[in-house]
């Protein structure tokens, strides 16, 4: 078993990458193609602050051999980070290199001006979504309408200098797999190795990795006992201290907001309720309302209705009364003409005239006369 320097620290993954046969072999075996010639950038971007989240690029020039055996130039964007960390930071680190002048060849060897191709690697000490693979290959195809793959006039300058591949290590899911050249040189990154008091370090079989293997082992075996290499990776811990307190800060108060979000949440469900419910009573009411408006108008409807009806009925009382007072006359002036006829009778029989005669005299009917005299 060998002790070697943990490569997830950035310090220590620097000073790996810095040996130029380390880094052809690692390189080569995340491309899987021969790397002829490799030439690191001479910046690295490193942002380790102790606001923001870790993350190391390094960038390279490699001269690569084709599977057809052409060579090629080509642009490496080496990109490791050990923190979740937001999409937004490698595209723009990406967006540099395409806005990089540099990565476009001279005039007299690149008339139109195409850029480089671009290869952009991420080494990620997290996990990404529902992908289980260590290793995941993003490929580009030339594909027609109906997806039937082009083969003439393929690569294209122009669509290379546009375009991309990426290679996406998911260090998490190392875990001991040894199934092929690359993972067997990964194993290196694999956190399991660690040793349980000191992150630092890490002990593997170096036997199980091959010759490829053993000559990172070696590399890292230096790491492990240079100072300002330990030195760099005591910083680190001591922002990452610094970063985690502030996540568990920021954690605890995303929870307090989401909390606090939670009970407005329902104070506004509260209200929004309260405020349904005055309405549905407010629309009672106005209903109401309009029920004893509707009621009040029958009722002065019916009061103006029973009022003229009484009118009506004062009037007939009035007609009828009026009619009693006729009839009253009329009676007392029959009873009046009935009293003058008894006596008229009365009187023409005394002097001897009989029935028929008053009759005639009186013009009425001798039945008249007959009824009246015995009513005398």
């Amino acid at each position: 078993m060998t002790l070697i320097a943990n490569p997830i620290y950035d310090s220590v993954f620097k000073y790996m990458m810095e040996d130029d046969r380390v880094a052809k072999i690692l390189l080569s075996a995340l491309l899987q193609k021969d790397i002829i010639d490799l030439q690191m950038k001479p910046h690295e971007y490193t942002e380790m602050m102790q606001t923001r989240i870790s993350m190391l690029r390094i960038d390279f020039a490699a001269t690569v051999r084709n599977q057809d055996g052409s060579t090629q130039l080509i642009l490496i964007e080496l990109q490791k980070t050990w923190l979740t960390t937001e999409t937004l930071r490698f595209r723009q680190y990406l967006g540099t290199q395409y806005l990089d002048k540099k990565n476009v060849l001279p005039k007299d060897v690149n008339p139109n001006g195409y850029g480089i191709p671009i290869v952009s690697i991420y080494i990620l000490g997290h996990k990404l979504g529902d992908l289980e693979e260590p290793v995941i290959y993003v490929r580009r195809n030339y594909l027609d309408y109906n997806s039937n793959p082009i083969t003439d006039g393929v690569p294209d300058p122009f669509i290379e200098s546009l375009t991309h591949d990426s290679v996406i290590v998911q260090i998490p899911y190392l875990k001991g797999r040894l199934r092929n050249r690359l993972e067997k040189i990964l194993q290196v990154f694999d956190q399991e190795y660690c040793l349980k008091d000191n992150e630092h370090l890490m002990e593997l079989d170096e036997e199980a990795l091959g010759d490829d293997g053993r000559l990172i082992v070696g590399r890292l075996m230096k790491a492990a006992i240079a100072p300002e290499v330990r030195r760099a990776m005591e910083v680190e811990d001591e922002i990452l201290s610094e970063i985690e307190a502030r996540d568990t800060t920021i954690m605890l108060k995303d929870k307090m907001i989401e909390q606090k979000e939670q009970l407005i949440e329902r104070k506004d469900q509260e209200i929004e309720r309260k405020s349904q419910e005055i309405e549905r009573k407010s629309q009672e009411i106005e209903q109401k309302s309009q029920e004893i408006e509707q009621k009040s108008q029958e009722i002065e409807q019916k009061s103006q209705e029973i009022e003229q009806k009484s009118q009506e009925i004062e009037q007939k009382s009035q007609e009828i009364e009026q009619k009693s007072q006729e009839i009253e006359q009329k009676s007392q002036e029959i009873e009046l003409q009935n009293s003058l006829i008894k006596n008229m009778i009365q009187i023409l029989s005394r002097q001897g005239l009989s029935a028929a005669e008053i009759a005639a005299q009186l013009n009425l009917t001798e039945e008249d006369i007959r009824r009246y005299w015995d009513g005398v």
